[in-house]
Order: structure tokens, then C-alpha cells, then sequence
């Protein structure tokens, strides 16, 4: 039986006392880089519920529900879990709207409040954390994200031969970024942190605080702390100048400090930090586009291909220890990728 009809018959049975003969509409919501879908019901009294699709075979429901209660219990604004059916793989949730964090920000004079607001409850996120309550961003876990760089992105996407000085150079780099990254202090990272995720929900209440509403943290682990707000201001899908950009990092910076939580004295030190986590995530990300564009068919992502890859060089260039994987990111933008490069 197709999902949607699996669906619908788990919807009529929930709603069947409460609307009895009534029809529901279920529309889609959104879909994301994984198997998960989520739609949107309109009940008879014009409320709203979303319907999380997460095929058992290719998606737990479990670290979603795990995740939403610890970030509930931090004092940000996620979806209430209203009803759940984890052998067909799905979830009732609370409607949190259809107004992204991009969306928000075409009007860029929002941005000011719209990011305090992140800032704050990403903090919330960050000062809830506990040993022992979700999986380690460890090595195994940040190397392996580094490798779908030179798997998808440059030898699939590009069709470069990695040669033994590449692939002898990268590995150099990798084991850099990942010294940095493993020596930052660990949080709960949401680990997509960004304006896709992040909703406009409107009005605080006595429950949550307005905004941002947060989606999209199933895959939460303990990890580095400058992860999340590296994701939130290197953004894949929007992207700002980077005195813009300091500034709302610098805002963070005070804000985190005045909690407690163990940033850096010297914004400097910070900032690098800040900056070397990206370099692991912008790799990790331009390996996920490609992946999804060539193995998945998502062919959408390609387009925020250039962002990434230029705030990758930008850090790059930036530091001597990253120079030859500049030299490589200068080379690709230079000509046609179908040579191999040696250094």
C-alpha cells in the first residue's frame, strides 16, 4: 500500500471521534535531504497539524522525539509532539507555520532581531548540554563527513583524479581542521542550524518564546561549539558581507560569554575557531550537495554550490595552513576539472 494512502488512514483514524465523517486535506509541507516528508493537515476547525512521513526502513522517529524533549526542556520553540505511530513511521506534530528564516530575511532589516533571537536560543541549546545524552561528534563522525569532499565532490561532481600528492595534501588539511575542531568545547549541536530550519512563528506565549521555531534536529549530537553558529552565519542558502557577519558573531560571542558557557577570552581565537569549524562543514556540505545531486537526483542544491565553495576559500586563503587546498579551490574556479592536480 503507497505511503500517502498508509497516511491518510492514520490521519482519519486519529481525527475519527473528534470529526467524525468529516474529510481532512493533507497537502504537502516540505520534504528535506533525507527519506522524510512532512505534510500539512487543515482540521474541520481551520487549525493545523503537520504529518511527519519517515519511512521506518530508512528513518528512526526515536532521535527526533529524544532531541525535541531536550531542546523543549532548554526553552526553545519545537514542535509538540501531539500523537505518534513509530512501527509505520509517523508523527503528529504542532503546525510552527510555513515562514522560513529565509523567507523572513528578503526584508534584510530583519535580520538584527531575527538572529538575536537565534543567538538566544541557540545559547539555551548550548547551556542544556549534558554528557551522555546524544552521540558524539567525534573523529570517526567528522572525518567521515570530510571524506564525502574528495568522493562526491571531487572525483563524482567534477570528475577529478585524485593523485597520491592530493590525496597526501588534503589528508594533511583534513587532520588540521579536525585537531581544531575536536579541541573546541562540546555542546548539543543541532547540526544544521540554519535559515531553512528556523521559523517565524509569531507571537511568544507562556510555553515558548517567539522565535526562531526549530525543526530538523534528529541528527543532534555533542560536538564543538562553534558548529551550529558557524551553520547559522556561513549559511548554504543565504549570505551575508562579512562585517555583517562579524557583527552577529560578535553578538553571540558577548551573549555566550555572559552565560558562562566556555568561549574564548579573545574574539580572535574565537573567530579562528569559528572559521576552521566552517572549513569542515563547507567541505562536508559541497560533498552532501553532490551526493544528493548525483546519487539522489536533487539536482536544486547545485546552485548553492558557489556560496559554499566561496566562503571555503575565503578561510583558506586566509590561513598558511590551508593554502594548497586554496590553491586547488582557485584552480577549479580557473578551468575546465577534468585534469588531475598535483602540487
Amino acid at each position: 500500500m503507497p505511503r500517502t494512502t498508509l497516511l491518510r488512514h492514520w490521519v482519519h483514524k486519529l481525527f475519527a471521534e473528534q470529526f467524525p465523517g468529516q474529510d481532512i486535506p493533507v497537502e504537502p509541507a516540505s520534504a528535506d535531504a533525507s527519506f522524510r516528508r512532512y505534510f500539512r493537515l487543515t482540521l474541520p476547525d481551520a487549525s493545523t497539524r503537520i504529518v511527519m512521513d519517515a519511512p521506518p526502513e530508512k528513518e528512526d522517529c526515536r532521535p527526533f522525539l529524544q532531541v525535541a524533549a531536550l531542546f523543549r526542556r532548554a526553552g526553545t520553540h519545537v514542535p509538540e509532539v501531539l500523537a505518534e505511530d513509530l512501527d509505520q513511521g509517523f508523527l503528529l506534530l504542532s503546525d510552527l507555520g510555513s515562514t522560513t528564516y529565509l523567507q523572513a530575511l528578503a526584508d534584510r532589516k530583519a535580520a538584527p532581531r531575527l538572529y538575536r533571537d537565534a543567538n538566544s536560543a541557540l545559547i539555551g541549546i548550548q547551556l542544556a548540554s549534558q554528557p551522555g545524552q546524544l552521540p558524539e561528534y567525534d573523529h570517526v563522525l567528522l572525518a567521515r563527513e570530510l571524506a564525502l569532499f574528495p568522493e562526491w565532490y571531487l572525483t563524482r561532481h567534477l570528475g577529478l583524479t585524485i593523485d597520491a600528492v592530493l590525496d597526501r595534501d588534503l589528508q594533511a588539511i583534513f587532520a588540521a581542521v579536525l585537531a581544531n575542531n575536536l579541541r573546541q568545547a562540546r555542546v548539543f549541536v543541532h547540526r544544521d542550524y540554519h535559515s531553512r530550519n528556523l521559523m517565524v512563528v509569531g507571537e511568544e506565549s507562556a510555553a515558548f518564546p517567539a522565535n526562531p521555531g526549530i525543526l530538523d534536529f534528529q541528527d543532534a549530537v555533542c560536538g564543538p561549539l562553534t558548529y551550529d553558529l558557524v551553520s547559522l552565519y556561513r549559511d548554504a542558502y543565504i549570505d551575508w558581507p562579512e562585517e555583517q557577519e562579524l557583527d552577529f558573531v560578535i553578538r553571540y560571542w558577548e551573549a555566550a560569554r555572559r552565560t558562562g558557557l566556555p568561549v574564548q577570552d579573545d574574539f580572535h581565537d574565537f573567530y579562528r575557531d569559528y572559521e576552521w569549524m566552517g572549513v569542515q562543514r563547507q567541505l562536508k556540505v559541497l560533498g552532501i550537495f553532490a551526493r544528493l545531486c548525483h546519487r539522489d537526483g536533487k539536482h536544486d542544491y547545485l546552485k548553492d554550490m558557489p556560496r559554499v565553495t566561496a566562503y571555503l576559500r575565503r578561510t583558506c586563503e586566509r590561513y598558511a595552513e590551508l593554502r594548497v587546498l586554496a590553491k586547488l579551490l582557485e584552480r577549479i574556479a580557473g578551468q575546465q576539472p577534468d585534469v588531475a592536480f598535483s602540487f
